[in-house]
């Protein structure tokens, strides 16, 4: 079982850090994710995930505040933004995926905005 849950870990990781450059895919939820799993299948797994220099001060400042820092606001809403915004005039060819690439812009940014900032 701890061989599937490390396994489950590093899937989920590899989906946190790939949400950190693709807009729609979250990063938070599958880092807490991968945090989870990590602690109940390989603490040394674990203690590298928290020791890691970019990732875990990010996780362990969301656990502890419930807080996002602003520069990671600011990049995560500019990226949605230009992302899905070059989506809706450049490759969406329908009103209605137009729509739906906006729509989902909001809602990432409304989702986002919803945490407080991280001081």
């Amino acid at each position: 079982m701890k061989y599937i849950l490390a396994f489950l870990g590093s899937l989920s990781l590899a989906l946190g850090i790939l949400g950190i450059f693709l807009p729609v895919l979250p990063t938070t939820p599958f880092l807490l994710l991968a945090a989870t799993l990590y602690v109940r299948s390989s603490a040394r797994l674990y203690d590298w995930l928290m020791s890691h220099r970019q990732l875990g001060p990010y996780i362990k400042n969301f656990r502890e505040n419930k807080a996002i820092p602003l520069r990671v606001k600011v990049v995560s809403v500019s990226l949605v933004w230009a992302t899905l915004l070059y989506c809706a005039l450049f490759v969406a060819w329908v009103w209605w995926m137009r729509l739906l690439f906006i729509a989902i812009a909001t809602c990432v940014t409304v989702h986002i905005l919803h945490y407080r900032t991280l001081k």
